[in-house]
């Protein structure tokens, strides 16, 4: 089955149709050394989450997640990463970075914007697939060959999503403010449910205009709901700043006792007034 086209992103896109190309070519060939190379949808999904998340990750920390076993790459400043073995060469894992960087700079501005419709064409898009709508397209000896569940729209971008959450708890635990720790869980909810199977009756294609039905109605407003929760995701975060590393103070004097500055005084007449 051929790579079905992700979703239709404007010709100023900072990854256009040669540079998408130029990614999914470098993917494919990065499988040859490692069996669980992610799709470029699944890329797509985790740098956004990366985007939204409170803490800026840096690179050494997120592409051996993505790429690799985990661990985290020992830079030195003003040098390379070290090359993960998945790349065949310095080169091709600096290239992947660029245009890894260059679409997580573009979701970055995307999502800054102020838009209240997704007919905006400033607004976010993600790179999600219609796997079924492609497959249907193919004659029906070609989708026969087809082995196991295919993927509903939008599903790969979402498990993306949510493996950069998984991954980095303590960056999404909830905050104090149970307002704000509410809009999180509900926007959170929102790109989980897009994890799940599509089980609606499949009323129209996102793969091609007058393509065989493949997905829901249910579904596109699913994937619409999920892409306000980005925006929220970012914008709550934003408003909240870094999280505060909890300051541990050592022993100090009651109320009554000397102050420990030496002055002679009581702790709450001096210092801890």
């Amino acid at each position: 089955m051929q790579d079905p086209t992700p979703c239709e992103l404007p010709d100023n896109s900072a990854l256009n149709a040669q540079r998408l190309d130029e990614l999914d070519d470098m993917l494919d060939e990065l499988r040859t050394r490692g069996d669980e190379i992610p799709q470029w949808e699944f890329c797509d999904g985790f740098l956004t989450a990366l985007v939204c998340m409170r803490r800026e990750v840096p690179v050494a920390e997120w592409l051996p997640m993505l790429l690799g076993d985990g661990g985290l790459l020992e830079a030195t400043p003003g040098q390379s990463l070290p090359l993960l073995e998945v790349f065949k060469e310095q080169a091709q894992q600096d290239r992947f970075l660029e245009l890894f960087t260059l679409r997580m700079d573009e979701v970055r501005k995307q999502l800054d914007q102020d838009v209240q419709t997704l007919d905006d064409e400033r607004c976010f898009q993600p790179e999600a697939m219609d796997m079924r709508g492609a497959m249907l397209t193919l004659p029906e000896a070609e989708q026969a060959e087809v082995e196991g569940e295919v993927p509903s729209f939008g599903q790969i971008w979402a498990l993306g999503f949510m493996f950069a959450v998984e991954n980095w708890p303590e960056e999404w635990a909830a905050p104090r403010d149970k307002e704000a720790a509410g809009w999180i869980d509900d926007s959170l909810n929102a790109i989980v449910a897009l994890t799940e199977d599509d089980t609606g009756k499949p009323e129209i294609c996102m793969y091609e205009d007058g393509g065989p039905a493949s997905t829901s109605h249910d579904r596109l407003e699913r994937f619409g709901e999920a892409i306000w929760a980005v925006y929220d995701l970012r914008q709550i975060w934003k408003s909240l700043g870094p999280r505060q590393e909890t300051i541990v103070k050592g022993d100090q004097p009651g109320r009554n006792d000397a102050c420990s500055c030496g002055s002679g005084k009581k702790f709450k007449r001096c210092c801890g007034g």
